[in-house]
């Protein structure tokens, strides 16, 4: 994703980054090889663990336990702001996007990845166990608020169907879960899977 998202958008080296909901800190470290500081923010105290024993080497690295809609940061702080899948559906995180207004400079740029319910084979899973999820709704949300969007296609590999089934009834109720592996062949370990990268420029 350093690559340039939308005509024009700058990556990340040099400046100053901040991962929403960054969990056990997996993408904190590529961020910080040539980010000038990272700051990841997570609410759930095992995961800021995790993540903070896997960057306790990087100098310039931060994690704070924190919601989207109360950041632990000063305003106008950072250039780059990365949330996967922290904010979910649209609707229902305008406190999370007010805090970004306020934490992000001008000329940074945030990101938004989400998932995409209307194309690929988890896509029809997801609308199977999240039928209220309304696309044009959150389509809506975002493009109000004066976001782009970009399709990404993306996928599952798995090395076993008991990995693949465990993943499965992590991301689906328990429902649609169990529907959905009943249907799917065992030998197929591979998912296509299409998010949305949601952006702005501040």
């Amino acid at each position: 994703m350093e690559a340039a998202v939308g005509s024009g958008s700058p990556g990340w080296s040099g400046r100053d980054v901040l991962d929403v909901g960054c969990g056990t800190g997996f993408h904190l470290p590529r961020f910080a090889a040539t980010a000038r500081t990272v700051t990841g923010v997570e609410p759930h105290p095992s995961l800021v663990a995790l993540a903070r024993r896997r960057t306790r080497r990087l100098g310039n690295v931060a994690v704070h336990q924190g919601l989207a809609q109360e950041l632990p940061l000063p305003d106008a702080s950072v250039d780059v702001v990365h949330a996967r899948w922290a904010y979910f559906f649209g609707p229902g995180c305008e406190p999370g996007l007010a805090e970004l207004d306020r934490v992000v400079r001008r000329g940074g740029t945030a990101l938004v990845i989400d998932n995409d319910p209307t194309r690929s084979t988890f896509g029809r899973w997801f609308r199977r166990g999240f039928p209220e999820v309304d696309p044009d709704a959150v389509e809506r949300f975002w493009s109000t608020r004066g976001w782009s969007r970009e399709a990404v296609d993306m996928g599952w590999r798995f090395t076993s169907y008991a990995d693949l089934a465990a993943v499965v009834r992590i991301e689906l109720p328990t429902a649609a879960a169990e529907a959905v592996l009943a249907e799917h062949p065992r030998d197929l370990l591979e998912v296509d899977y299409a998010v949305n990268l949601w952006w702005k420029r501040f």
